[in-house]
């Protein structure tokens, strides 16, 4: 009789089976399942049978057409039957256990949850409850726990959490029921509410019972132990209550027994369990104590030491390493204040803002660091220590300008017409007639400048100090017979190799000692008797009417013994000729350069140059004396044949026209000598795999082995009668006292290791990037690390393949004067330096970062500095103005004006350039005067020197002999400010003027006395537009931190509101294009720039820069910040490579060359087919509206390259994946990034 119902079961389908079986589980349902006990086991065991053996039946009750989940689950809540819940349970175990994650969201969303939940209360009320159910419903509640979103919530209000603890507490030898339990506890703890009521209950303590040493049993239990244990103590009432039950040493001790027992590392997971539940504790300040007194940190660094050989182990070094930067005990910068070393009065204090405040402060509040650095509990509950966008994770949107009113430009000169005329004398282009003038014959004196009294006559009224031209002092120190008294207090840099002018101080004759490149001294009452520089009979140029040649020589030496010298200048420009001069001859450079004597090491140098001979060879006889016979003569690289803009005399007659507040009287030998950009390139610097870490690591054993560390201060400003401390020639020297320089002070930390301290800007207390400052003393194959422990944003190009920049005198001496990129083990991560609430906006608890660098010198007793980026000082911008002067061609009308004078009494320039009309006839005089405006300026941020560099090639290109540009000249008149912010500039500040504000957030509303460059510069452009001469194209010239490529921020309503949430009618958003067309043709012909990192969106925070007022107040539709990276590219021809002097200076003769471009659209006699033809290369509008790269507040990065190895956690499964290599970092340019505050503020 069976056989016959055997073959129709197996005739049916298997599914069909079991769908025959849920059909009949169904019509069971309610009364019928309390009633036929029997057949509902029967039949929940058939269904467990079928879905254990065929893989399809599971697959038909969690098909989408079946209601196979909802029947299981109502059975389950309607059977009172212990058995039949149990097979029910397995049922369900078996189908979540398969395909788990889309299972999982079915049985939840069916409300399976809240049912487990309240058999679990029902079962707990039998005595004893059956061990197998609590078994069962613990193993599914751990299954599908993580997957429900409310299951903390629920867990509480059913009561389960009462439950699950009181079963843990009658089964802690119970190591089957305990794991299951345990597993439910760590998804309870997830939720915070959850964790402090279960820590009320008891279950801290529960779980230290639970925990235990080294044993190879029961290692699942242990490590979901040690789980859930972490999750509990990320609440911070748990983690009190750790650290008052005297747990941190426990924790401690159980992982060193696990980390000296675990040699096959078979445990790792519960290592880092261990290591989070530490992690958690010290998130708090009683935690961090406990940890420093139950000697945490040599007992971390001890062990992960023993770890890094391991590569699989970098999650426990990670984690021990984040923990022990937490428990660093903070340090306050060693100075007596942030506020900067120099101090400037201002005329008038502003009202309100930070200036305000600064002036505000009570004599003695020590503003280095608060009562209590540690009195804000760090959040970290992050895996990431980078908490700095807290006020930017709201929304990528937040910032944008939503003011529909706002976002339409316009123009409101905002001065009556009275006011603005009188810079009509700016515009004389406008109105000239050239009837006086001769066409047929040259027209050099059309356009009288005022380059040279620019310079000159403000040198001349100047005070008479010394300037000294800094060389290489240290060059060879064995034959340096300099009095100590000199080279103590001034910081001799390598000094000039000219004679430095005879000075009117009268000074006795120096001995004929071995002439160092540090001992020579130019001293600025030169400038009163001559201000421009005469060459003499014997070839060299002075500054001061040499009585004669003799007495001049002796005068000047013996002068140089006396003051800090100008002297680094000189010699650089000797080297610089090295290069390219080897021809003896060249009687055009013989005469502008340096001849006095370099004595390297004993050997003397002599400029070569035609005039010079005869002094080259005195000093070299002087020399010989002196040097046991060696009397090499060592040619000299002429600068001037390399570098057509660049001559050293000049540079030092400029630099004495350059005020300055500390009143530098040195001159740094790389901008006296200059730079000839490498024909090599430099790529991106590759990262080494745990740089960072071990960096860290050598921070933490500062702690560990205070014994070995030296605290010797070897520099420092704060002390200015003498900031170089002199010793026993165990310590590297530093300078920074010259144009541009920054660097406060250094700290010998170990012999080949410092610390670094920057000066913030004058008036202010923050920013700190830009650095510019001198090493000497060093011994070649020794690697010396240098920290700059005073940065403040939370990331940087550091992390990302940018090097720092060196000149080293030797190499310019031989021939190879120019800043090349270097250092190694390069990073950039936050420190135990804290940082007071008074710098950091009010916010308590912030730290500074720390940019580290290795180098290692290659020649011995070199004289070599070090930079952010390439420098560009003031008096070298006044000088290649100077040189371009004498480039003028009679075709080219160039007029140079005095805009102002800056706060520290420094010119502002502003520069005409155009072509002159081809003759005074109306029609040519009329196309001269209507020709469109382009108004371009320059650094107004300082440290933003990638800025003057393209502008010295947008500069070059102008006055250049080639067609394209006599074109350019003859489509525009070009009005450029080529520095906004020459106080910055001069006094090494990174942002600020001498007001300590940032100057392109004025512009809105400038003081003429505070911001007088930015008040009369919006004039300016107050006035074009009065007069319907508004400039074409507004361009302000930038750099970027944080960001690689050259790109641009624009304007234009309908992008604003495309990337904002506020609606707009059509007619809002009519807007012509035109404002896409300058950046896109760059993105065409500019090898460097990048379309996708361009941005055309109005923020809020950008409301009172250039860019946006110009185009705002003004009207201009094409206003543009062009951004330029500090560290290189990521796409075309330089993608890889870091960015160069070259590179920048093409970047600003492309931009010329964009504009010619842009002339020929505009040009266009049909409007509308311009538009078309912009559309055209612009691409349609939807991608535009669709990109999210114009955006601003990307960058180009991942957010922060702690996650690189700043992260404790890149193991887990929630966290980011570690990434140790720039080279993987640079992978994804596309990783959306919030700055920080300090960032976005700082931007444009």
């Amino acid at each position: 009789m069976n056989k016959p119902k055997m073959a129709t079961e197996k005739g049916v389908p298997s599914n069909s089976r079991v769908l025959m079986l849920l059909g009949q589980l169904e019509r069971m349902n309610g009364e019928a399942m309390v009633r036929d006990v029997e057949m509902a086991r029967q039949v929940t065991t058939k269904i467990l049978h079928l879905i254990q053996t065929q893989e399809k039946s599971g697959k038909e009750v969690m098909s989408k057409s079946s209601s196979g989940m909802e029947v299981i689950l109502a059975s389950l809540e309607n059977t009172r039957d212990v058995q039949t819940t149990l097979n029910i349970l397995y049922i369900l175990s078996e189908l979540l256990t398969v395909g788990r994650g889309r299972r999982v969201g079915v049985f939840v969303s069916k409300g399976g949850t809240g049912i487990l939940f309240q058999i679990l209360i029902t079962a707990s009320k039998d005595l004893p409850p059956s061990e197998e159910l609590m078994l069962q419903l613990h193993s599914l509640l751990a299954k599908v726990g993580p997957k429900d979103r409310k299951f903390g919530v629920k867990a509480r209000l059913s009561g389960a959490l009462n439950v699950t603890i009181s079963l843990m507490k009658q089964n802690l030898q119970n190591t089957k029921l305990l794991l299951p339990c345990l597993q439910v506890l760590r998804v309870y703890s997830t939720n915070s509410v959850n964790a402090i009521s279960l820590g009320k209950n008891g279950v801290v303590e529960l779980m230290f019972k639970i925990i235990g040493p080294y044993c190879k049993k029961n290692t699942s239990l242990l490590k979901v132990a040690l789980d859930a244990l972490g999750a509990l103590l990320k609440s911070k009432t748990n983690a009190r209550r750790a650290v008052d039950g005297g747990h941190v040493p426990v924790l401690l001790s159980l992982y060193l027994d696990w980390h000296r027992n675990d040699t096959r590392h078979r445990h790792m997971l519960i290592r880092k369990g261990l290591l989070v539940c530490l992690r958690n504790i010290t998130n708090i300040k009683l935690g961090r104590k406990a940890f420093i007194e139950a000697d945490g940190m040599r007992i971390l660094y001890n062990s992960s030491t023993e770890c890094l050989p391991v590569r699989t182990l970098d999650p426990l070094v990670n984690t021990s390493s984040l923990i022990m930067r937490k428990c660093f005990p903070k340090n306050r910068l060693p100075l007596p204040t942030i506020k900067s070393a120099f101090h400037y009065q201002l005329p008038h204090v502003p009202a309100v803002g930070p200036v305000a405040q600064l002036y505000s402060q009570p004599p003695g509040v020590d503003d280095v660091v608060d009562e209590s650095d540690d009195n804000e509990e760090t959040e970290a509950d992050s895996d990431t220590e980078n908490e700095e966008d807290e006020k930017d994770h709201h929304s990528a949107n937040d910032d944008i300008e939503t003011d529909l009113n706002k976002l339409h430009p316009k123009k409101s000169p905002g001065r009556p017409f009275e006011e603005l005329r009188v810079y009509e004398r700016f515009f004389l282009e406008l109105s000239e007639d050239f009837q006086g003038f001769n066409f047929e014959c040259s027209k050099n004196a059309s356009t009288t400048s005022s380059s040279a009294s620019v310079s000159s006559s403000s040198a001349s009224t100047r005070s008479t100090r010394p300037i000294v031209v800094p060389t290489a002092q240290a060059l060879s120190p064995k034959s340096i017979p300099i009095p100590n008294s000199q080279e103590d207090c001034k910081s001799i840099k390598g000094q000039h190799t000219q004679p430095p002018p005879s000075a009117p101080t009268p000074t006795p004759p120096v001995p004929l000692t071995p002439l160092e490149l540090d001992t020579i001294h130019l001293t600025k009452d030169q400038d009163k008797k001559e201000e421009a520089n005469i060459p003499t009979p014997d070839g060299h140029t002075t500054f001061t009417r040499p009585p004669s040649q003799g007495q001049r020589i002796e005068q000047e030496l013996a002068h140089a013994l006396e003051c800090a010298s100008l002297e680094e200048d000189r010699a650089l420009n000797a080297e610089e000729g090295l290069k390219g001069v080897k021809q003896e001859g060249s009687p055009v450079n013989a005469m502008r350069h340096i001849q006095s004597p370099l004595l390297l090491g004993g050997i003397a140098t002599r400029r070569v140059g035609g005039g010079g001979s005869n002094w080259g060879s005195d000093c070299g006889s002087e020399g010989a004396e002196d040097e046991a016979g060696e009397g090499a003569v060592l040619e000299v690289p002429d600068t001037a044949l390399l570098l057509p803009l660049h001559d050293p005399d000049l540079y030092v007659e400029m630099v004495k026209g350059t005020h300055s507040v500390p009143q530098y009287a040195e001159v740094a030998y790389p901008d006296y000598f200059g730079h000839v950009a490498p024909t090599f390139r430099e790529p991106l610097l590759e990262r080494v795999y745990g740089v960072q870490r071990s960096k860290i690591f050598q921070d933490i054993e500062r702690l560990i082995h205070p014994n070995d560390i030296l605290d010797k201060v070897v520099y420092d400003l704060d002390i200015p009668s003498c900031p170089v401390i002199e010793d026993n020639g165990e310590s590297l020297k530093f300078n920074s006292q010259f144009e541009s320089g920054n660097l406060r002070k250094a700290v010998q930390v170990r012999k080949y290791e410092y610390d670094l301290v920057l000066n913030s800007d004058i008036n202010s207390n923050h920013y700190h990037q830009w650095f510019y400052f001198e090493v000497s003393g060093m011994r070649v194959g020794t690697t010396y690390r240098f920290n700059l422990i005073n940065c403040e944003k939370s990331n940087s190009q550091f992390n990302y393949g940018m090097q720092v920049l060196m000149y080293s005198v030797q190499e310019a001496i031989s021939g190879r004067p120019r800043w090349v990129r270097t250092g190694t083990d390069i990073c950039y991560y936050k420190n135990h330096f804290a940082r007071s609430s008074i710098a950091a906006g009010g916010q308590k608890g912030k730290s500074y970062y720390t940019m580290t660098f290795s180098k290692n010198f290659s020649h011995k007793d070199d004289v070599c500095y070090f930079a952010y980026h390439y420098p560009y000082t003031y008096s070298t911008l006044k000088m290649h103005l100077s040189k371009l002067e004498a480039l003028r061609t009679p075709q080219i009308y160039l007029r140079q004006d005095i805009l102002c004078e800056t706060l520290g009494g420094n010119s502002c320039p502003l520069l005409t350039i155009t072509a002159m009309p081809e003759s005074n006839s109306n029609d040519h005089i009329c196309q001269f005067r209507n020709r469109p405006l382009i108004f371009l300026s320059a650094r107004v941020h300082p440290g933003e020197t990638n800025a003057s560099w393209v502008m010295k090639g947008t500069l070059e290109f102008l006055m250049g002999t080639s067609p394209l540009a006599a074109s350019l000249r003859e489509a525009y008149i070009f009005k450029i400010v080529p520095m906004l912010n020459p106080d910055g500039v001069v006094n090494g500040n990174h942002r600020c003027s001498l007001s300590g504000e940032d100057l392109n957030r004025q512009w809105q509303n400038p003081s003429p006395e505070l911001h007088p460059t930015i008040y009369h510069t919006k004039s300016l452009l107050q006035y074009l537009a009065h007069i319907q001469r508004a400039p074409l194209v507004f361009c302000d010239y930038h750099g970027h931190s944080r960001k690689k490529n050259v790109f641009m921020y624009g304007c234009s309503v309908k992008e604003t509101v495309w990337q904002s949430s506020i609606s707009a009618t059509s007619s809002y958003l009519q807007e012509d294009l035109g404002y896409r067309a300058l950046p896109k043709i760059l993105s065409q012909i500019a090898p460097a720039f990048s379309m996708a990192s361009c941005s055309f969106v109005v923020e809020r925070s950008k409301e009172s820069t250039a860019r946006v007022v110009v185009w705002r107040e003004i009207g201009v539709q094409r206003s543009y910040t062009m951004e330029s990276t500090l560290c290189g590219c990521d796409q075309g021809k330089y993608k890889g490579l870091q960015i160069g002097t070259r590179e920048l200076e093409e970047m600003g003769a492309q931009f010329c060359m964009a504009l010619l471009r842009l002339k020929r659209l505009t040009g266009l006699r049909n409007h509308q087919h311009l538009l078309d033809l912009e559309s055209d290369i612009i691409g349609t509008q939807t991608k535009v509206a669709s990109c999210p790269t114009t955006y601003v507040m990307e960058e180009d990065e991942p957010s922060f390259l702690e996650a690189i190895d700043y992260s404790a956690e890149s193991n887990d499964e929630d966290a980011e994946p570690e990434n140790e290599h720039a080279g993987e970092v640079h992978e994804h340019p596309d990783h959306l990034d919030q700055l920080s505050d300090s960032d976005t503020n700082h931007r444009d």
